[in-house]
């Protein structure tokens, strides 16, 4: 990455740590993926079970396939005959992997679903939830926050799951209430109770949607 970018990457950072911190949540800076991957894995006990939604930036930094490959024991939804029993068994899991569709630089995470299971999971039930997160990410405020989320990340993936919505079509939001939507619900985390619980691994790259 340009040694510019990393430098603004680095100091935005900072700020955007600050904010967790005053929010009770945790945040890393990792000047790679590599990085990233290491602190997140120091995150998660051995011999303990993992969950995850459908964390793009996750899979980027190789932290899936190391997760599968390591001591722990991987909840699977994709592989799992009974799917809807992998996303409860996620509920107490010991770490729920995932990325954000957005944040703002004070802290605050945005995202959007369309089954619920990842935000439900991010808000409550798995005892630790581990983010990792592009600087892309990164808005300046929560206005912005939403408008990436709902322009920039659910058309994308709309568009990748083959879906049949209005901004797979035109490429931004038309608030739409199609069968096929995926913004259905709408989580916004600016605080976090339990201490230790919320830990945001920031990396300096473009990761995800």
């Amino acid at each position: 990455m340009n040694e510019n970018i990393t430098k603004r990457n680095e100091l935005l950072a900072q700020t955007v740590i600050k904010g967790l911190e005053s929010r009770n949540m945790t945040g890393y800076y990792a000047s790679s993926a590599d990085e990233a991957m290491k602190i997140a894995l120091s995150l998660i006990p051995e011999g303990g079970s993992v969950g995850m939604g459908g964390a793009m930036s996750a899979h980027e930094i190789g932290l899936v396939d190391a997760v599968k490959k390591g001591n722990y024991n991987f909840i699977d939804r994709d592989a799992a005959e009974d799917k809807r029993a992998a996303m409860l068994e996620t509920y107490d899991a010991d770490v729920f992997l995932a990325s954000t569709n957005a944040m703002t630089e004070d802290g605050i995470l945005v995202n959007i679903d369309g089954n619920s299971n990842r935000v439900s999971a991010i808000a409550q039930g798995p005892k630790k939830v581990v983010f990792i997160v592009g600087m892309n990410k990164v808005c300046k405020d929560l206005d912005g926050a939403m408008k990436r989320a709902r322009n920039v990340a659910a058309p994308i993936n709309a568009q990748r799951f083959g879906l049949s919505t209005p901004c797979a079509k035109t490429g931004a939001c038309m608030d739409c209430k199609s069968p096929d939507t995926i913004c259905c619900q709408f989580l916004i985390t600016r605080y976090s109770r339990h201490k230790d619980r919320i830990h945001v691994i920031l990396v300096n790259d473009n990761l995800g949607f």
